[in-house]
C-alpha cells in the first residue's frame, strides 16, 4: 500500500469513527426519557444555541486566555529550568527532592492556597494551571539533555562549541522530541485545570457555566458545555500535532534515515 492511501485510510478512519459513534448516541438516545440523558438532538440543538457566537465572548474567550496564559508561562519555566538542571548534575540533585515533592501535590489540594494567597481572580486560574503543566514539560526536558548522545557532546566540545551556540544549536535541538512530548501532554492537563480552576470561586468560563448548568438543573446545557470541552480538547491537540510535525520535520527525516 502506497504512503498516500495509508494517510487516506488513516483519515477516512479519524473522520468515519466519531461520526459513526454519534450516529450510535443519537439512535440510543432518540426515545430517552431520562432526564438527565436527553436526547442527542436536544444536546446538539442547545449547543448551537448556547456556543454560536452566544457565550462565546462571555465564557470561551476567557476560558482560553487563562489556558494559554498558564500553558505559555509552564513552557518558558520548565523549558530554561529544564535546561539547567538537565546541564548540571549537581543542581539536578539538589532540585531532584524539591521537584519531586512539588509534582507530588495534587492540583485540587492548591485550590484553597491559591485563593487565599492570590484571590480569586483570573490569577489564581493561571498559577494552578500553570503549576500543573509545569512538570511533564520540566521532566521531559531534563530527560532529553542528559540523554543527548555522547558523541554529540564530544563533538561539540571538539569543535569548541560552547556557552549560547551549544545550548541552542545542540542541546536544545537534541532534546527537542522529549521537550514537545511533554508539552503535548500538559496541554491536555492545562485543559483539565481550567475547567477545575473555573469551578471554584468564579463567574465566567466553561468550567462555571457547565458548573451552573449542573447545580441548576439545565441538563442539555450541561451537556453541550461538556461537548465544547471535548471539542477544544480535539482541535488544540490537532493544532499542537501539526506545530510539532512543522518544528521536528528534521528529527523525522533523520529518523527515517536511520532506519534506512
Amino acid at each position: 500500500m502506497t504512503r498516500g492511501r495509508q494517510r487516506l485510510l488513516a483519515t477516512g478512519l479519524e473522520v468515519t469513527v466519531p461520526i459513526l459513534l454519534l450516529v450510535i448516541w443519537g439512535v440510543a438516545s432518540s426515545g430517552s426519557e431520562t432526564y438527565y440523558f436527553p436526547p442527542l438532538t436536544d444536546i446538539l440543538s442547545t449547543f448551537a444555541d448556547t456556543w454560536l457566537f452566544e457565550r462565546v465572548g462571555s465564557d470561551v474567550v476567557p476560558s482560553l486566555v487563562r489556558m494559554g496564559l498558564g500553558f505559555g508561562i509552564a513552557v518558558v519555566v520548565a523549558i530554561s529550568t529544564g535546561l539547567l538542571l538537565g546541564l548540571s548534575p549537581r543542581a539536578r540533585r539538589a532540585a531532584a527532592p524539591i521537584v519531586e515533592f512539588l509534582r507530588s501535590i495534587p492540583p485540587p489540594a492548591l485550590l484553597p492556597f491559591a485563593i487565599l494567597v492570590i484571590g480569586v481572580g483570573n490569577s489564581m486560574k493561571v498559577f494552578i494551571i500553570a503549576f500543573v503543566c509545569i512538570w511533564p514539560i520540566l521532566l521531559n526536558t531534563i530527560d532529553g539533555v542528559t540523554g543527548v548522545d555522547p558523541t554529540l557532546r564530544d563533538t561539540t566540545r571538539v569543535y569548541g562549541i560552547k556557552g549560547r551556540d551549544r545550548l541552542w544549536r545542540v542541546m536544545l535541538p537534541a532534546a527537542s522530541p522529549q521537550v514537545f512530548a511533554g508539552m503535548r501532554t500538559s496541554l491536555s492537563l492545562a485543559l483539565i485545570l481550567m475547567v477545575i480552576s473555573e469551578m471554584v470561586a468564579s463567574t465566567n468560563g466553561i468550567g462555571y457555566f457547565v458548573l451552573q448548568s449542573q447545580r441548576t438543573f439545565a441538563i442539555p446545557e450541561m451537556w453541550s458545555g461538556i461537548l465544547l470541552l471535548g471539542i477544544l480538547g480535539y482541535t488544540l491537540n490537532g493544532i499542537f500535532v501539526l506545530i510539532e510535525r512543522r518544528v521536528l520535520r528534521w528529527h523525522r527525516g533523520a529518523r527515517a534515515s536511520a532506519l534506512g
